[in-house]
């Protein structure tokens, strides 16, 4: 089978190196030229574990090619996915679709045999309709159906994501449709992988309800930690607790600064705005957002706190600026509301994540970038720790109390034990569980 992937962002990059490993042969088409002749020369744009490889190793196989002619592309495939961004609409919060109808009606002129167009990026509810519309006006005598299916790939292992997925959900109405998608899928059905077959408009909701139901754990874990560290309780335990409800489940409870990324800010935005518009408001999904916003801004109070309410002249050591570990992405991070927080309040910052420097240098022009993380600690009044790397997990703490001018550590991701910080003799801030103020060393 062949296949066009539209657009060579995160997802259309992923998905189209991991079809071309199912034995597909994939073209991916970007606008971008030299984007397209980077990748041809083998010039990963974004970080991802395992993707350069694939990638290597299934264009070298004939497999996996990079393109910015679409018609030649559509041409010849069985299914054409749009795979383009759908970010947040500036002034209303709605995805902005317009390169989603853009690339929809330069497939139409395309056309030329009975062709799946399938919708990868993540839409609202009837976008696809509207796919299918525009395709229709465009060329009315287009052999065509259009199909929903979403990505439910994590940043950081998404290979692993794609490749033994939870599930995979199709919205297709016709049983040609279908057949194509199942082709497609052959991999996934020899090793039991549940596909989920529904309605267009059933499919698009799936997405967004993922994603803003791991986006309300998120909200809820962090709230209960503010709670815990009024009682005296530790969130560590309370999450342990309720996660080992098998209705529940351990993952995303996971106390810290909030959440980020290509997703879940204007996943879950985009769903309010979808649900006002159809008159049946979610004010549970609201008050997630409401609690997101604010809870970057708390935690970088929560830094100058520590300093009795000012950090004027101060300088911060911030590790880790991505919005998760195993990315280069920025979109969205914590970090970007705590380091505006803390350079406003007066504060210097000198910062070090392993990936995702390049990009935060040109969203945070006045910070001083490190070579590692003990350089971004010397001469720093206080250590904060905002994204989880591993390498941060395991940190020399002697040598972290030499390069401070004090040994005061702020965890936001809460890796490390106050009973250890307690007896390396720090004072140890953290999400939910007791603090240790005293240097008993």
């Amino acid at each position: 089978m062949r296949i066009a992937m539209i657009g060579t962002g995160y997802v259309g990059l992923v998905s189209g190196a991991c079809f071309s490993e199912f034995g597909v042969n994939v073209t991916c088409v970007d606008k971008d030229a030299e984007k397209v002749t980077r990748l041809q020369s083998g010039e990963i744009p974004i970080f991802e574990p395992g993707l350069e490889n694939l990638v290597k190793t299934n264009k070298a196989a004939g497999r996996l090619t990079f393109s910015t002619d679409l018609k030649a592309a559509v041409k010849q495939a069985d299914a054409v996915f749009i795979a383009v961004g759908t970010p947040s609409r500036r002034g209303d919060g709605h995805a902005d679709l317009s390169f989603v109808y853009a690339a929809a009606e330069e497939i139409a002129q395309a056309l030329e045999h009975y062709t799946v167009i399938v919708t990868k990026s993540t839409v609202p509810v009837g976008t696809g309709r509207e796919v299918e519309r525009v395709i229709k006006k465009a060329r009315p005598d287009a052999d065509f159906d259009v199909v929903s299916n979403p990505e439910f790939l994590r940043e950081g292992s998404a290979i692993n994501d794609f490749m033994r997925p939870d599930r995979v959900v199709i919205g297709a109405e016709t049983e040609r449709a279908k057949e194509v998608m199942r082709q497609l899928y052959r991999v996934l059905y020899l090793i039991e992988t549940p596909i989920l077959f529904t309605a267009i408009e059933t499919s698009e909701l799936i997405k967004y309800a993922a994603n803003t139901f791991l986006a309300t754990k998120i909200s809820f874990i962090n709230e209960i930690a503010d709670l815990c560290e009024r009682v005296g309780a530790d969130v560590h335990d309370v999450a342990k607790g309720i996660g080992l409800d098998g209705r529940i489940g351990r993952k995303f409870l996971h106390a810290g600064p909030g959440y980020g990324g290509s997703c879940f800010p204007k996943d879950a935005l985009a769903l309010v705005k979808t649900a006002q518009q159809y008159e049946s408001p979610l004010r549970i999904i609201e008050a997630v957002v409401d609690v997101n916003d604010k809870r970057k801004t708390a935690m970088a109070n929560r830094i100058i706190e520590v300093f009795g309410g000012s950090v004027k002249g101060k300088t911060i050591a911030i590790l880790g600026l991505t919005f998760k570990p195993n990315t280069d992405d920025m979109r969205d991070s914590p970090s970007l509301s705590i380091v505006a927080a803390l350079l406003e309040a007066g504060a210097q910052v000198q910062a070090y994540d392993p990936e995702g420097m390049d990009e935060a240098k040109m969203l945070m022009p006045d910070v001083t970038y490190c070579s590692d993380a003990y350089a971004a600690m010397d001469g720093a009044d206080a250590l904060t720790v905002v994204t989880e790397w591993n390498e941060f997990r395991s940190l020399d703490l002697e040598r972290v109390k030499k390069a401070l001018s004090a040994p005061i550590l702020v965890d936001l991701r809460n890796i490390y034990s106050p009973d250890d910080m307690r007896q390396a003799g720090f004072e140890y801030y953290c999400v939910g569980r007791p603090t240790v103020t005293q240097d008993t060393s």
